[in-house]
């Protein structure tokens, strides 16, 4: 089995596609995720507490900003503290509320990367049972 690109998934990640078929969205709401794709059937929530790794991402990152603009601003430009601790207490509300589907969306690209398993089964629906006469 052949790995995907990496650069297709993390592109499908950051359209909100489903990173398996880049065919249909991953979200039906703001912050609610599809269970599954809308086209090729992939379970987005493999298993409960899925997307915990999505959380550490989102922390991740926002605490790598935020301790580089801090270092950045206040010893490379001479910010004043309260200035720069107001702007950032902003950034942390506002930008893991904004990334968290991108979170998810690049966790599940990630997952997909490295088990390609998910990448080439193609899941079905369930089928309703067929009543006999």
């Amino acid at each position: 089995m052949t790995r995907p690109p990496t650069s297709l998934l993390v592109g499908r990640a950051l359209r909100l596609q489903c990173p398996r078929c880049g065919e249909a969205s991953m979200f039906s709401g703001l912050f609610r995720t599809h269970r599954t794709c809308p086209a090729c059937h992939l379970k987005f929530e493999r298993e409960p507490g899925y997307f915990l790794g999505s959380i550490y991402l989102n922390y991740g990152i926002t605490a790598l900003v935020s301790t580089a603009s801090w270092v950045v601003l206040r010893f490379g430009y001479d910010f004043p503290s309260r200035y720069i601790l107001m702007g950032l207490a902003a950034f942390c509300i506002l930008w893991p509320t904004f990334f968290f589907r991108y979170a998810r969306a690049l966790w599940l690209a990630m997952d997909l990367r490295f088990d390609t398993k998910l990448f080439h089964a193609r899941e079905r629906p369930p089928t309703p049972p067929q009543e006999t006469p």
